[in-house]
């Protein structure tokens, strides 16, 4: 299904900054920009012709649309940022193509300071989730882009790093220092911010981590991280996307967050659902789960486009 409602946009566009309020939590899709994918080449085994039967899943260049930024949280006078986007790059690379950087000028247009947001939380340690946790100054050295902000990651995510282990898609090393000086460390089912607790879902990483934020009258968000990276492995969880290094761990990951989908009151965010980052779980015709785009205020359009 891409056929645009009212609050939703579509599959194959870079999402708009867009909004929704749970109760007393307001949420944001804080977005830093663009990214498209080749789709044989992050989804090398996907069934033969499953994409050309999806035309309007893809952009004009053929790529997966894919964009990328933070969710913003704002609970009583707080706020927590979850992922930081890719930071400023543009150009294209053996994945795709990528046009991005906006992310501090989104949260000015909400409102939002960097100096405001007092945690930001990681789903994982890969690129295009941290870029703008470290801003480089003149002199090469590194500073936090949200200074009054702890800086939470997964211990299980973390410990590789600790190890000195090398592992792919992962933040540059000299993020990855920076981190080592600043990072606190979270555990799984730890509330990290009010009404957020973690969940702890590896497999795409080693300590990938969801977030379930619960309103007061217990509505939920999951912020599902990569997880998925397309609505399709919904239905096909058995699918691997190219940098998952876990295909068993990724495959209970994804039936553990599928089953805490189908709980009422609960919706979920995809970072990478193109324009239909909000959405919930729902059942086909056919018997399978797929992903119900959640109507969500539009407030700004999307900050940047592949073809700028």
């Amino acid at each position: 299904m891409n056929e645009k409602a009212p609050g939703t946009g579509l599959l194959g566009e870079q999402s708009a900054v867009r909004t929704m309020t749970l109760d007393d939590v307001r949420l944001t899709y804080a977005v830093d920009g663009a990214m498209g994918v080749h789709p044989h080449v992050f989804f090398p085994f996907l069934p033969a012709g499953y994409w050309e039967g999806r035309p309007g899943t893809l952009n004009r260049q053929g790529q997966i649309v894919m964009s990328v930024g933070g969710l913003l949280v704002e609970r009583g006078g707080r706020r927590l940022l979850i992922d930081a986007g890719l930071g400023p790059q543009r150009g294209v690379n053996p994945l795709g193509a990528v046009n991005s950087g906006a992310l501090p000028d989104t949260l000015a247009a909400l409102g939002c300071d960097c100096a405001d947001i007092d945690t930001v939380a990681f789903t994982h340690l890969h690129a295009d989730h941290t870029g703008w946790a470290f801003t480089q100054n003149a002199d090469g050295t590194y500073r936090k882009t949200f200074p009054a902000a702890r800086y939470l990651v997964a211990e299980a995510e973390w410990a590789p790093f600790g190890r000195g282990d090398s592992l792919p898609a992962a933040t540059p090393a000299a993020v990855l220092e920076q981190l080592a000086a600043t990072r606190t460390l979270a555990a799984d089912d730890e509330e990290i911010f009010p009404g957020v607790r973690t969940v702890v879902t590896p497999g795409h990483s080693p300590g990938h981590t969801s977030y379930i934020i619960t309103s007061s009258t217990g509505k939920r968000l999951i912020a599902l991280g990569d997880a998925f990276h397309i609505p399709a492995q919904l239905g096909n969880p058995e699918w691997p996307s190219l940098p998952d290094i876990d295909g068993d761990a990724v495959l209970a990951a994804r039936r553990r967050l599928m089953q805490e989908l189908g709980q009422p009151d609960t919706v979920g965010f995809a970072c990478h659902f193109g324009d239909r980052a909000f959405g919930r779980l729902t059942r086909t015709a056919s018997g399978r789960d797929d992903w119900d785009p959640v109507p969500a205020t539009a407030i700004l359009p999307a900050p940047r486009q592949l073809d700028d």
